[in-house]
């Protein structure tokens, strides 16, 4: 018998005992169907939280604050010269304002010393009034402080030029109807003027180009603006005022981004000897992966119970189909059927079994989540833009395909084996 009819007589012999056949695909659908929707789930925060956290950094900059000393004698005493409260550079929206004290110069020169840094910029904050277009209404605007160095996560346009000269922002999705842009298209390329107050209450005015439009983010707020921006309002606010000694609540020290893992595990630990703290957007975004992985594994869990019994469900119908047919075996081992032969027929039908269950369970979970991501989004999710908490990704469903069908497989050769080891005399004999 060749391959193509064997494969065509395990197909048809399936469907040989309908309603049995039917019920452990049904067994099989439920557990595909769980695996399916919880992959999906699994896939859509990771992708969500992952553009989240890319907010907060590039893959190649460590954010670094100075460690605060630790003290097991009461509270310490102020200096004015570190104390963070008293700098002026604290603020939302700053990683480490308020939980350590400030950097200066000479700590900028001690981290840029620091074999395997590149460079070390300090991240300035700047205070912008409100933002306007056209002369139309103006409406309250705040920068984040480190979008110099994020990757918006954007709805339209490009992400902000470091090296440009130009004034460039990064636009909040929730601007673009205030302003008078019919859709996140439009407002790319637009000039808006951007008003300020220097120490000295003068309010200046700014023109930027509107670089990109951004989905709304959980982990960062406000808008972006690049290296040139924040520099020329940092100019503007100071009013040529010496304020003292300049003092950063972050700076941003960049890496070589092709060295190992290894090697940056150890450019880490030198910069905490220096008494710095250091993060990379891989250490933010690995203690949230650990949360969701957890999470999906449990849901994982009872759908691998529904296909635990699933396998038994296939392998009792098997069983039962070798026992019924058992004169039928017999007759083609007699005709000259090999065991080997006999073995695969049993088990494609194991394995046929398994696809009919795992591709319904699978195609009616997109079908469903597809239709349920649409209802979250305009209602309980929408004030998280930019999240599909059901994302089916192609590689994941064949996956999950692939992964029953050899459950079903293993678990048919058993009966399989049975099969072709029954003798053709005692099988043609067989009442």
């Amino acid at each position: 018998m060749r391959t193509t009819d064997l494969i065509r007589t395990a197909v048809h012999n399936t469907f040989r005992s309908k309603l049995r056949t039917t019920l452990t695909v049904l067994a099989l659908f439920i557990g595909a169907f769980t695996l399916t929707l919880t992959t999906a789930v699994g896939a859509g925060v990771t992708d969500y939280v992952t553009k989240q956290v890319a907010s907060l950094g590039a893959d190649d900059v460590f954010v670094v604050t100075r460690t605060a000393p630790t003290t097991t004698d009461g509270p310490a005493a102020y200096d004015p010269a570190t104390s963070s409260a008293s700098s002026g550079t604290g603020g939302p929206g700053l990683p480490g304002a308020g939980e350590s004290d400030p950097l200066t110069e000479a700590d900028l020169t001690k981290l840029a010393d620091i074999d395997g840094v590149l460079s070390v910029d300090p991240v300035q904050a700047v205070a912008i009034d409100f933002i306007e277009h056209d002369g139309g209404q103006q409406y309250e605007f705040s920068v984040n402080p480190t979008s110099s160095i994020t990757q918006a996560d954007l709805l339209a346009g490009k992400q902000l030029s470091e090296g440009s000269s130009a004034l460039e922002v990064i636009l909040p999705a929730d601007y673009v109807d205030l302003l008078g842009f019919a859709v996140a298209e439009d407002a790319v390329g637009a000039t808006v003027e951007l008003g300020l107050t220097d120490v000295l209450g003068k309010q200046h005015r700014l023109e930027a180009v509107i670089a990109g439009v951004s989905q709304e983010s959980l982990l960062s707020s406000g808008g972006g603006a690049n290296p040139a921006l924040v520099a020329e309002a940092a100019d503007l606010q100071s009013a040529g005022v010496d304020t003292g000694p300049a003092r950063y609540p972050v700076a941003v020290a960049y890496f070589d981004p092709e060295q190992s893992d290894d090697a940056v595990a150890a450019l880490k630990a030198d910069i905490t000897d220096a008494g710095f703290g250091a993060q990379t957007i891989q250490d933010q975004l690995g203690v949230i992966k650990t949360v969701i992985n957890g999470i999906v594994g449990v849901l994982n869990a009872f759908a691998v119970v529904a296909l635990l019994a699933a396998a038994f469900g296939i392998v009792n119908t098997l069983l039962m189909s070798v026992q019924e047919r058992t004169r039928e075996i017999g007759l083609m081992k007699a005709m000259g059927m090999r065991s080997g032969r006999v073995f695969s027929l049993f088990s494609l039908e194991a394995a046929f079994i398994g696809f009919l269950g795992s591709a319904l369970g699978a195609l009616t979970a997109v079908a469903i989540g597809t239709a349920l991501n649409a209802a979250l989004s305009a209602g309980p999710l929408a004030a998280l833009p930019g999240l599909d908490i059901l994302l089916f990704q192609p590689s994941a469903i064949i996956g999950v395909i692939l992964l029953i069908m050899a459950i079903a497989f293993v678990s048919g050769t058993l009966p399989a084996s049975r099969a072709a080891r029954k003798n053709p005399i005692d099988s043609l004999r067989y009442e």
